[in-house]
């Protein structure tokens, strides 16, 4: 049962952050909107969640009754110290003034925070974390994609989103997967993440996927973008078997990640 307090100043301002950010976020999204540290952040969720108005989990908050937000804090969670890394690596490929594109993944997700270190970048994403995480830092021009917005994913999708992507010329477009498979490729659990991520690989220089090796031979219904257009993946560890063959015929290049 909700208690009747009186919010602060700052609790005010985290809810309005959390209503804006799509009911979920994470603690570093919410600190980087709000100007402050994420132990400030920690704390005033600590308290809004005595009172019963928003939910905690490792990482984040969702405002109480929240759509999506469970699955959502679910997929940023899974193999988070490899998307850390992954990330990392990913990032290096990114340089001052390019124009990026990154999807709704978790991974790239991971790779938003990183490219706050890069300057004078032209950011394009149908996702409101890397929007969020990335708008007013170092001289950025973001752009959210019109769409409509799918609240489990956080993000935008459908006809007007595709037709805003080709407008774009990216120099870099760097993509998550749900699943790589020997005989089909790049699949993922939802249709209008495998729709996006086929038409904006047709509108960039560099397409690259970000992929834990967890994901290597899982499987998902559907099929994603032509791996003709995939110039590399950056995963945590060398693919083997069909995988790797697979990867080897497409003429992908796998980068591996590591703590050096």
């Amino acid at each position: 049962m909700k208690k009747n307090t009186v919010n602060t100043h700052r609790e005010l301002e985290l809810l309005d952050a959390l209503r804006r950010l799509g009911g979920t976020a994470r603690n570093s999204d919410l600190a980087n909107m709000l100007g402050v540290s994420e132990e400030t952040v920690r704390r005033t969720i600590k308290a809004l969640s005595k009172a019963g108005t928003v939910e905690r989990v490792h990482g984040g908050a969702y405002l109480a009754g929240a759509q999506g937000a469970p699955n959502f804090f679910h997929r940023i969670s899974q193999d988070a110290d490899e998307k850390r890394l992954i990330a990392g690596h990913t990032a290096k490929l990114v340089r001052d003034q390019m124009t990026v594109f990154l999807d709704v993944g978790s991974t790239t997700a991971f790779v938003a925070e990183e490219l706050r270190q890069v300057s004078n970048l032209t950011v394009v994403s149908n996702s409101i974390g890397v929007v969020q995480t990335l708008a007013g830092v170092n001289g950025n021009r973001v752009h959210l994609l019109g769409g409509e917005l799918q609240i489990d994913e956080r993000g935008t999708f459908g006809h007007v989103t595709h037709k805003q992507l080709q407008r774009y010329a990216f120099d870099i477009v760097i993509l998550s997967t749900d699943a790589i498979s020997d005989r089909k490729g790049f699949l993922y659990h939802s249709a209008v993440e495998a729709d996006l991520a086929s038409v904006v690989v047709r509108c960039a220089d560099q397409v690259v996927m970000a992929a834990a090796h967890s994901k290597f031979g899982e499987r998902a219904p559907y099929v994603g973008p032509d791996p003709r257009l995939v110039h590399s993946l950056v995963t945590d560890a060398v693919p083997k078997g069909g995988v790797a063959r697979f990867l080897d015929r497409w003429g992908i290049e796998i980068q591996i990640a590591d703590d050096s």
